[in-house]
């Protein structure tokens, strides 16, 4: 099956590298079977993505929906076993509907998707989602299937030569001429699903309801066919994946 090849510049190939939504198209190269990305070597690229994302975007201060975020999320923070992270929320001053976090904490929900979000339970099930891909470590786990893929190693080494990792002229040269495509996927569907039972079990370890998340996660799988969502191509939502869902609510006697 084809996948459609989309444009990218510097910042997106490593924003999406780091985040795990871009894979790197080149041959595997074989090799051991162990770990290609560390998780020190993904905290480094998310947070050379963090701070040049804060960079280019526009941060929004209204301290209406800054507040709202920075609530849910370090309501939410202990119940995702990751208070080792630095965690920081920002909203992006921006009318698209999404959110993203990094492997490092790093969160930022867009104003057009708090737009649509009533109650503080519904922030949560992004929230609460997109923690639970930080706790299952998904993005390192996307990043090692591609492991000896030259293009990923050049990204890598570039990322990391801030924290003086020495690099070569070749690879620093092909990335200066730009990585002109890569290819947008979303995470696995056993990577949507494990997200989908930690972050419930997030939210209620924190307070919220459960039912939340499965309303939010229908409302915005309807809305996205009428809009398409880029948050949704991202995050496909299906009947299945609904019912997995219900019965993880029902499994642990959620209300």
């Amino acid at each position: 099956m084809s996948h459609p090849v989309v444009h990218m510049d510097r910042r997106s190939v490593i924003m999406g590298l780091a985040a795990g939504t871009v894979i790197p198209l080149s041959g595997c190269t074989g090799g051991s079977s162990g770990l290609f990305y560390s998780e020190a070597d993904i905290i480094t690229l998310s947070d050379q993505a963090w701070a040049d994302a804060l960079r280019r975007e526009r941060q929004l201060r209204d301290p209406y929906y800054l507040s709202r975020v920075e609530r849910v999320g370090r309501a939410m923070v202990p119940a995702s076993g990751q208070t080792h992270l630095n965690w920081e929320f920002v909203v992006l001053d921006n009318d698209s509907v999404n959110a993203w976090v990094l492997p490092n904490g790093k969160v930022a929900f867009h104003k057009g998707l708090l737009d649509l979000m009533d109650e503080d339970g519904h922030v949560a099930a992004v929230m609460g989602h997109e923690m639970g891909h930080v706790a299952g470590r998904h993005a390192q786990a996307r990043a090692n299937q591609q492991r000896g893929a030259d293009i990923g190693m050049q990204i890598a080494t570039i990322a990391l030569q801030s924290q003086g990792v020495d690099i070569d002229r070749n690879t620093a040269a092909i990335l200066g001429a730009g990585v002109t495509y890569g290819v947008i996927l979303p995470y696995s569907r056993q990577h949507e699903f494990e997200a989908d039972q930690r972050g419930i079990d997030f939210m209620v370890a924190s307070g919220y309801r459960a039912s939340d998340a499965v309303d939010v996660w229908m409302a915005l799988s309807t809305m996205h066919e009428q809009s398409n969502f880029e948050f949704m191509s991202t995050h496909p939502s299906d009947d299945a994946r609904i019912a997995a869902m219900r019965e993880h609510i029902a499994a642990r006697g959620y209300a």
